[in-house]
């Protein structure tokens, strides 16, 4: 046996790419965090139901021709009933991702929906730590489904830009 068999055998360099799409987790890192407990110790005797406000974000940059660095930005609020906030936390979970062979489409549903998926539960478990730390009740988001979330903003999308046409200035409407 040659040395290049010998190599093929073993899936190295020699082996031949399969075909069709590639997708790869290259890292995934904490990008930025922050928690803040304004009221605090005042804030452990408050009695009061909490509400929780959470804002989602994600940005998508490309780094190289097939790898993507994909931020999901979570920011959480809790405030008691009478407005006063009792712990904010912001967290930028951030993964690089490597993606060939896709078309734009499907490319474009793998950053919105699969990239953020895989950094989700990285995100969840650092806001329920940085939470119980700052010394008040575990807590543990629920799931999202970015499926259904990357659906509804491209009806958003098609929407504004249906509306887009239709303007008399030729100006369109939001982030098109």
């Amino acid at each position: 046996m040659s040395d290049q068999e010998a190599t093929n055998a073993n899936g190295a360099a020699g082996a031949q790419q399969p075909n069709g799409p590639q997708f790869t987790v290259e890292k995934i890192y904490v990008k930025d965090v922050s928690f803040e407990a304004p009221k605090t110790p005042q804030a452990f005797g408050e009695q009061g139901q909490p509400q929780l406000q959470m804002n989602l974000n994600q940005r998508v940059t490309r780094i190289a021709d097939n790898s993507f660095e994909v931020v999901l930005g979570i920011n959480l609020t809790c405030k008691l009933s009478d407005e006063k906030t009792v712990y904010l936390v912001e967290v930028q979970q951030a993964g690089l991702f490597n993606l060939s062979g896709f078309d734009d489409q499907s490319l474009d549903a793998m950053l919105g929906t699969h990239c953020p998926t895989i950094l989700y539960p990285y995100a969840r478990q650092v806001i329920g730590d940085l939470i119980q730390a700052g010394g008040f009740a575990p807590f543990l988001l629920q799931p999202i489904n970015f499926e259904a979330l990357y659906a509804e903003g491209l009806r958003q999308r098609a929407q504004q830009s249906a509306q887009g046409v239709d303007l008399a200035s030729g100006e369109t409407s939001g982030n098109a």
